[in-house]
């Protein structure tokens, strides 16, 4: 009995043993569980928010820091500003997550998305390629302006706070004094501008030629390099410019004369809402500082995860809308205190200065103004200085105050040029100013280079699948950053900020809204806003809002319609279209109209970009006879092979595997088969022949069945012709042995 006992005792213990290893094994496992969903959770959140940081700082660039402000000054404020508010809320914000959910839903980039949608209208996505390549050419040039403002703020005193010295002294060298310096400082120095568009566009700039060059070096490297940035970095480089800004705005709220600049801002006047290019303006910088139309939010999406994009683009709108009124703001009280310091102000800070210089010994006793001279006009105490020795001269200009003796207005400066100025008048306001002169500088060029990276990536992605660099993907790069030098070097003339203003008023504006018209098109009305709902439910899970197709049929396609025009009107009426000129003489800028040949050029490069769309199905039916066939073997053919990360546009890419006659014959015919299932034609009959022409809006309803179809078939296709390869690999070996 005992002994039974004993082995009862034993294996009880035996089986409590037991039962707690089961039980440990048990909760080890379900800790690696637990911990893996936690894990993959994480990175899931960290993705989405990378994702949102990387498209808030594309949005929070160039556009809301350098575009924006200029646009709002020469659109009369709080015009501009209330436009582009309802531009922004009924056309950016839903055309934005338009292009978000096609990315996430497609998850390829932005050629072939436009192919697998609407296949007659594939050329949509090399159209856009061309607009990027234009925006890129313009924005490099803002870049090297950043790059001398930033080399000269490594000197002490600034030099644009004071008139330069000059050798040769006459009456036009005195136009520093009828302006502020820093005005003077980028029309004379930086840019060294010509007075019309027309002169000296054959002549460079040799600094701003090597800040170019220097920009797209530091462009290439990026790219090639493949620089990931991490998400607290990401962060800093967001917010730190927000408290910078903030910081800058609550010192220039105490400058003289500033407040009643603040109020211009923020006044809106109903009569100017009629004005044609107030809209036009407003529309096109909602297209241009979201990014619309250029490919890199669809292509940037489907890396995103299964995201709330409508959160999303009211939060990137959002980020835009808070740091362009914030840049405004600081520039508006700038031009306020100009305004206030000029004229018979500027007069008598200047004639205290220099008889505080006389006092204390730097100036000798005949660089004494006259007693009444704050009597008289401010012109008379120019004529003073004119009538002064020459040596005197000299030292009176090059000590003179950092101020205007012309009476002068708000309206002081509403060229591109703008924030420069402005900016540069604000950080000499502040302590050891050439610090601060550095940090803002460099940030604005870093956050123009992180614009001209993101454009420049797509165009490189774009270049890499395509059948040109696919067998030498490392020429892509190079072919961009090559190409992009020798094309921008127009914009370091003479007359290069006159080139760039025609770029950034009328070319980019007009290719902008005539792709975006496309794109809203194709999906709403030829694809159908119903069907895209509910296959977007049926891929992702989640259900479009009726709003926002109610608004892609009837209200941004309308507004697009009516915006592409209002971007033509101008190329037909020169009298209506107008750039900012240099008068050096006077010492102001002036309207002056664009030359017929500027116009012809923004026409002729205008067809250029637009040209894609309209030859991309006359190719196919020149080469394939049928492009909706030949785009579906075209794409489950290259799909896996030829998909790259979106981040890593520099990843090389292998040569696409080579297929058998045989094969593709029988895919053509088993394509071909499922095609006329779909659309009920035989397979003699041509989707793009001649005949059909005539008649090819009648075929829109086909075709769409026919573009319903592509996405399922390139999925089964893609399977198909794997086990079709494997089998292919192993037919040798088996008729060997």
């Amino acid at each position: 009995m005992e002994s039974l006992e004993e082995l009862d005792d034993t294996t009880d213990e035996e089986s409590i043993k037991k039962s707690h290893g089961e039980n440990s094994l048990l909760w080890s496992f379900k800790a690696k569980e637990i911990l893996t969903t936690k894990t993959q959770s994480y990175f899931m959140k960290t993705k989405r928010t990378k994702n949102i940081l990387i498209q808030l700082a594309f949005s929070v660039g160039l556009g809301s820091m350098w575009r924006f402000p200029y646009l709002c000054q020469r659109n009369g404020g709080g015009n501009f500003i209330l436009m582009y508010f309802f531009m922004l809320l009924f056309f950016g914000i839903p055309l934005l997550y338009m292009e978000m959910i096609i990315g996430q839903w497609l998850h390829i980039d932005n050629i072939r998305v436009w192919k697998q949608l609407v296949p007659w209208l594939g050329g949509v996505g090399y159209a856009s390629m061309l607009v990027c390549i234009l925006v890129s050419l313009y924005n490099s040039a803002i870049l090297s302006w950043s790059l001398f403002y930033l080399g000269n703020s490594f000197d002490y005193p600034l030099p644009w706070n004071y008139c330069p010295l000059v050798k040769n002294i006459n009456v036009t060298d005195f136009s520093c004094l009828q302006t502020v310096p820093h005005q003077y400082f980028w029309y004379h120095t930086t840019l060294e501008v010509s007075g019309h568009i027309e002169e000296g566009i054959q002549n460079l700039v040799l600094k701003l030629s090597l800040g170019l060059f220097a920009s797209w070096v530091f462009l290439f490297f990026i790219i090639i390099m493949g620089l990931n940035i991490s998400v607290l970095l990401l962060i800093f480089s967001i917010i730190l410019p927000y408290i910078f800004l903030l910081c800058l705005f609550i010192k220039c709220l105490f400058l003289e004369g500033a407040v009643a600049s603040l109020e211009r801002m923020i006044t809106t006047e109903l009569s100017a809402l009629s004005s044609l290019e107030l809209w036009r303006q407003a529309g096109g910088h909602v297209l241009y500082s979201l990014g619309l139309g250029m490919g890199t939010i669809i292509t940037s999406s489907y890396e995103a995860g299964r995201d709330n994009f409508v959160k999303t683009a009211s939060f990137v709108a959002l980020g835009n809308l808070v740091i362009s009124m914030l840049t405004t703001s600081i520039i508006f009280l700038v031009l306020g205190f100009w305004a206030t310091t000029s004229g018979h102000a500027c007069v008598k800070k200047s004639v205290s200065k220099l008889i505080e210089l006389i006092s204390i010994g730097l100036l000798p006793e005949e660089a004494k103004p006259p007693d009444n001279i704050l009597f008289m006009l401010p012109l008379d105490y120019l004529n003073w200085i004119i009538h002064l020795p020459r040596y005197l001269q000299y030292q009176v200009i090059h000590r003179s105050l950092s101020c205007s003796i012309r009476v002068q207005n708000e309206k002081l400066m509403e060229g591109p040029g703008l924030t420069f100025a402005a900016f540069s008048q604000v950080v000499s306001l502040l302590p050891h100013a050439s610090f601060w002169a550095i940090l803002f500088f460099l940030a604005l060029f870093i956050t123009g280079l992180g614009t001209l990276v993101r454009i420049s990536e797509n165009i490189v992605l774009s270049l890499q699948n395509s059948s040109v660099f696919m067998k030498y993907p490392r020429l892509a790069p190079v072919a961009v950053c090559l190409g992009g030098l020798l094309g921008s070097l127009i914009f370091s003339s003479h007359a290069g900020s006159y080139v760039v203003s025609l770029f950034d008023d009328y070319l980019v504006p007009l290719t902008l809204v005539i792709i975006v018209t496309f794109q809203n098109m194709a999906l709403a009305w030829i694809y159908g806003a119903r069907r895209f709902r509910e296959e977007v439910f049926h891929e992702l899970g989640h259900l479009l809002r009726p709003s926002f197709t109610f608004l892609w049929c009837y209200v941004t396609l309308p507004g697009l319609l009516a915006l592409l025009t209002l971007c033509v009107l101008p190329l037909h009426h020169r009298a209506a279209s107008y750039y900012i000129s240099w008068n050096r003489s006077a010492s102001q800028e002036v309207k002056q109209p664009y030359p017929k040949s500027a116009l012809g050029w923004v026409a002729f490069l205008g067809v250029f970009t637009f040209l894609p769309i309209l030859a991309y199905p006359l190719y196919h039916w020149w080469n394939f006879q049928d492009p909706v066939i030949a785009d579906t073997l075209q794409e489950s053919a290259s799909y896996k092979t030829t998909t790259t990360d979106s981040s890593k546009p520099f990843r090389w890419l292998k040569n696409p595997m080579r297929k058998s006659n045989s094969s593709s014959q029988n895919r053509v015919q088993e394509t071909s088969t499922r095609y006329n299932l779909f659309s009920g034609r035989g397979p003699e009959k041509s989707w793009f022949s001649l005949p059909r022409i005539a008649s090819l809006f009648s075929l829109w309803g086909s075709s769409l069945i026919t573009s319903k179809q592509v996405s399922p078939i390139c999925i089964t296709m893609d399977k198909s012709m794997k086990h079709e390869e494997t089998m292919e690999e192993k037919l040798p070996d088996n008729s060997a042995q």
